[in-house]
């Protein structure tokens, strides 16, 4: 399963497999090394432009839960992971 393509994860279609492939994530096992912040963090330095929604749906395919409940659980905690990630010095 950790070749999974990113359009059979749960909360993810064939746009987010896009987005995801122009930052170099193909597969669930790339998805997961990188976590989901991290993962939103570089499709939104490579696109430019990716909502949110992304990233409630990056964890949701991560944990199991749907995009919806992840937005409204764990919406602040997650924010909070994104700044302190944008924050640190990138290599």
């Amino acid at each position: 399963m950790q070749h999974t393509k990113i359009a059979d994860l749960p909360n993810l279609g064939p746009k987010s497999q896009h987005i995801l492939a122009q930052a170099c994530i193909h597969n669930l096992q790339e998805l997961r090394q990188l976590g989901a912040v991290a993962a939103y963090a570089r499709c939104q330095r490579v696109t430019g432009n990716v909502s949110l929604n992304l990233l409630w749906a990056l964890e949701g395919a991560l944990t199991g839960l749907s995009w919806q409940q992840v937005a409204r659980e764990h919406r602040a905690s997650l924010l909070l992971a994104l700044e302190q990630f944008l924050s640190q010095p990138q290599v």
